[in-house]
Order: C-alpha cells, then sequence, then structure tokens
C-alpha cells in the first residue's frame, strides 16, 4: 500500500497535480474494494465523507490514473457505462450482462501469457480479460424468461 501511495505522489507532482484527499480517497477505494464500479458509484460512495467532491473531479481522477496503470478502465458491460479495475494483478474478469456484477478470477495463464508477451520486447503498462456471460444469480432468472417466451 505504501509503495502505492508513492506512486501515486510521484504521478501527481509528474503531471503538476496536488495529491488531494480527494485524489487520495478516489485511489484507496479502488484498491480496496472488490467491486467494479462506475465513476458515478465511486461519487455516490465517496460524497457523503467529501461533501464538496465534484463528479468531474471523479472523471479526471480516473483518467489520470488510468493513464498512470494504477487502474484499469474495463469498459462497459452492456449497461453503457465504464467500469473500473483497482485490481492490477493479471487476472480474468467475469461480467455479467445481467445484474452487471463483474468478478475477479486469478488465472496462471494469463500470467503465462503475458511473459510470452514480454518477451516481445513492449513495455506491457497492463492487461484486460473479460468473459461476458450470465452469472449463477442470474442464470435461473434466464431461464424463467426462456419459459414465458
Amino acid at each position: 500500500m505504501e509503495m502505492q501511495r508513492e506512486r501515486l505522489q510521484a504521478l501527481f507532482e509528474k503531471n503538476g497535480l496536488r495529491n488531494t484527499s480527494q485524489r487520495q480517497t478516489i485511489y484507496e477505494y479502488l484498491i480496496q474494494t472488490d467491486c467494479h464500479p462506475t465513476a458515478k458509484q465511486i461519487y455516490d460512495h465517496l460524497k457523503p465523507g467529501h461533501p464538496s467532491l465534484s463528479l468531474a473531479t471523479v472523471y479526471n481522477t480516473l483518467d489520470l490514473l488510468v493513464g498512470a496503470g494504477l487502474i484499469t478502465a474495463l469498459g462497459e458491460i452492456g449497461d453503457n457505462q465504464v467500469h473500473y479495475d483497482g485490481n492490477t494483478s493479471t487476472h480474468i474478469n467475469l461480467a455479467c450482462t445481467q445484474c452487471f456484477k463483474i468478478l475477479d478470477m486469478p488465472d496462471d495463464t494469463a500470467d503465462s501469457i503475458e511473459t510470452v508477451i514480454e518477451k516481445s520486447g513492449f513495455d506491457i503498462h497492463g492487461s484486460r480479460i473479460v468473459y461476458y456471460g450470465i452469472c449463477p444469480d442470474c442464470q435461473p432468472k434466464q431461464t424463467q424468461i426462456s419459459k414465458e417466451i
């Protein structure tokens, strides 16, 4: 955690930005949660503790963190909203296209792929593997809908 804070401080200094408590809180929330929130969800979660927080600050901070490789933008999963992941370790994301829940799944194969790619000489900043489907909680609902049709 301390190394991540140092990277964050260096990132802000490099970009001529102050490391504000709001930016720090956004980053810490993302690396501590296992959900994959949208900018609006982050804003709604943090706003009560930071009354001066604006949605623009959330978006700007997320863009900066993604650009620095400190978090990952997963994109949208059928809900037309970008989701963010504070877990930058190599893993697979499983995204439910019904309830829009995203789960992390560690995978040794993904580590092997990254090792092979690094041999190409590319400076890898991160990776993203997302599988889309219907989670076990939503499958019974999907089956019921199919029966009704």
